[in-house]
């Protein structure tokens, strides 16, 4: 197989990867100096299971970029790997006849997805907001006069059915975010306990605490855990004490992006404080 099919493969499994919202990693070698048994532009691809495409040249070289990779997809930063491969140790293994390869490790990801659930005034900045920080937008409602083209000419996707039949096409990954501000309470919690299921990596809800509470109450009467509603931010955005549609797509944009920043796990919606007001 010439180098020119093989990166084709690698590129189109990348491709496939981004679809399916999964992690990887790329290595690729650019630059060598002296006897190395690879040569230059030689990639591997790592996906997040371990999996691997391609090849730098193999032996412990490939192990320690193998394992670079494990680390740069998920830390999400690049990495510059250097070996010199003209090292004793190296020499007395039988890998190569002497020389230094540098190998670059960049991580792979998918375009992070906002699935904005109602498309009112908030609704049409918060997408304007999120493009512009580098999400996907996908806008959902059930009244095609709003979830238009024309309201959102930036959106990649439009659902303008019911909730429902959104809810069987899309299927959230820890590369979506859910931002709920639909019409109403009822609409609010029917999407709320739909995406509470989810593998979303940020869910977010507008409206009071007072809101918060009884939507919560309803759903956990219905089954739902505690557990799964401890995800959710709400009131979300971040408190920059926005009153305009645009502030307030500012603040929800920007609790998205500090998410996306954080590590998993790090940033969590905070637990109201008892007697707290609504």
């Amino acid at each position: 197989m010439s180098t020119e099919t093989r990166n084709l493969d690698i590129y189109e499994e990348i491709a496939r990867l981004r679809r399916q919202g999964q992690r990887a990693a790329l290595a690729t070698i650019i630059q060598i100096r002296g006897s190395v048994p690879s040569f230059e532009t030689a990639k591997i691809l790592v996906r997040e299971d371990g999996s691997t495409v391609g090849t730098v040249g193999g032996g412990c070289v490939e192990n320690d970029v193998w394992k670079a990779a494990r680390q740069v997809m998920f830390d999400e930063k690049p990495r510059r790997l250097v070996f010199d491969l003209t090292d004793s140790s190296n020499l007395e293994a039988g890998l190569i006849c002497g020389g230094k390869v540098e190998i670059f490790v960049e991580p792979i990801l998918a375009v992070p997805t906002a699935y904005v659930f109602g498309a009112g005034h908030i609704s049409k900045f918060i997408s304007k907001a999120a493009t512009l920080a580098g999400f996907h937008t996908v806008i959902i409602d059930d009244r095609p006069q709003y979830a238009n083209r024309e309201r959102f000419p930036e959106a990649v996707e439009l659902y303008s059915d019911s909730f429902e039949s959104a809810f069987a096409k899309i299927v959230p990954n820890e590369f979506s975010y859910l931002v709920i501000v639909t019409r109403g309470h009822l609409e609010d919690q029917n999407v709320l306990r739909w995406a509470v299921k989810t593998k979303a990596r940020f869910i977010g809800m507008i409206g009071s605490r007072f809101k918060k509470r009884a939507l919560f109450a309803n759903l956990r009467e219905e089954g739902i855990s505690q557990e799964q509603l401890d995800r959710v931010f709400s009131p979300v955005g971040v408190d920059i004490h926005a009153i305009l549609p645009e502030e307030i797509a500012i603040s929800i944009v920007a609790q998205m992006v500090a998410v996306r920043r954080s590590k998993p796990g790090t940033y969590l919606p905070q637990p109201e404080t008892s007697g707290e007001s609504s």
